[in-house]
């Protein structure tokens, strides 16, 4: 019943809400006008106007197009086939980098990458393991990624982003994983995601948001009280000290460390995407006129411990140290340069 209403309810009502939304633009060009002189920022509304208009134009646009997809494949037989997924990883693609230059146009940004990147890996997999703020972090990794380092993502993410439409047709197509941060009874989270991470190819890039969730403090508390009732003291006491990010949950992270030995890690932490949940905090945290920073670590198979404890530890060490990396790289505002 979930799947008719994701996929014959909701994903026509935002090919509709976007006709709706050209038809009278007119009006919300004129609402935003009006408001952007008496709220913070420069021409703020009407700037997030035109990145809301960019966004839902991409997204009826892609699910029209996954639905001609669906038709030529022959119905969705032959969805599953290598030709019909590298026309969906191009697609992801094209469209990611049309919305990104031009969001970053509109909203005057700059996204600065250090450190080692993935296209130090040409013939290896490798496992990315980023912190998780917003779903803004999760399209600007898959833009990084594909169009940047020529890889093709599989990705773990949060089961409520299948409520977007065209998340949930275009992931169900390409190798991808939803999993719910609670998993009920009989769920083996951990087996779906040792299948995901299984067979990796030279160019793959096995993606994992190792904190379950994005960061708010009520879910900091409720991480570090789960620690508590684990018995786990010394990691809530660490936890507490972390104040960015939430204390990892190993569980997936390991299961796709076994299923893919040839695999290096790499770690990625950014700045400036944090806070966006709702529609509200896309209004109050749209970063503008700055410079975002995305940070890339690389480690070596050979340098991550075998036991299990040990890469619990290692993964909690480095989640300690991407905190506070994020405390000492807050966005730089560029209108003020």
């Amino acid at each position: 019943m979930i799947w008719v209403l994701r996929r014959l309810v909701i994903a026509p009502a935002v090919v509709l809400l976007t006709v709706a939304m050209w038809v009278s633009l007119p009006l919300w060009l004129i609402a935003a006008a009006a408001l952007s002189p008496i709220v913070p920022g420069r021409w703020r509304a009407l700037r997030v106007l035109c990145v809301a208009m960019l966004y839902l134009t991409a997204e009826a646009l892609l699910l029209l197009v996954l639905l001609g997809l669906w038709l030529a494949s022959g119905f969705g037989w032959r969805l599953k086939s290598p030709y019909f997924s590298g026309i969906h990883y191009d697609l992801v693609q094209f469209v990611l980098v049309l919305f990104f230059r031009e969001a970053r146009r509109v909203l005057a940004l700059r996204i600065r990458t250090d450190g080692p990147a993935p296209v130090a890996h040409p013939v290896r997999p490798i496992l990315v393991c980023c912190r998780h703020a917003g779903p803004g972090d999760s399209f600007t990794l898959m833009y990084a990624l594909l169009h940047w380092y020529n890889r093709e993502p599989r990705v773990v993410l949060k089961d409520t982003l299948a409520w977007d439409p065209a998340i949930d047709v275009l992931l169900n197509r390409i190798p991808a994983s939803f999993i719910s941060p609670d998993p009920g009874p009989g769920e083996d989270f951990e087996s779906k995601i040792a299948r995901l991470a299984s067979g990796l190819d030279r160019n793959d890039a096995f993606v994992i948001f190792p904190e379950g969730g994005n960061f708010t403090p009520a879910r900091r508390d409720r991480a570090i009280a789960r620690l508590r009732k684990l018995g786990l003291a010394r990691m809530a006491e660490r936890a507490e000290q972390m104040t960015n990010v939430l204390a990892p949950r190993p569980g997936g992270f390991l299961a796709a460390l076994d299923a893919a030995p040839e695999a290096d890690v790499v770690l990625v932490a950014h700045t400036g995407l944090d806070h966006m949940l709702t529609v509200g905090d896309v209004w109050r945290e749209l970063p503008m006129d700055k410079e975002l920073v995305m940070r890339w670590w690389e480690v070596p198979r050979a340098e991550i411990p075998a036991d299990r404890e040990a890469r619990i530890e290692w993964l909690f060490g480095w989640w300690e140290r991407i905190d506070e990396w994020i405390d000492d790289n807050k966005p730089t505002d560029l209108a003020h340069r």
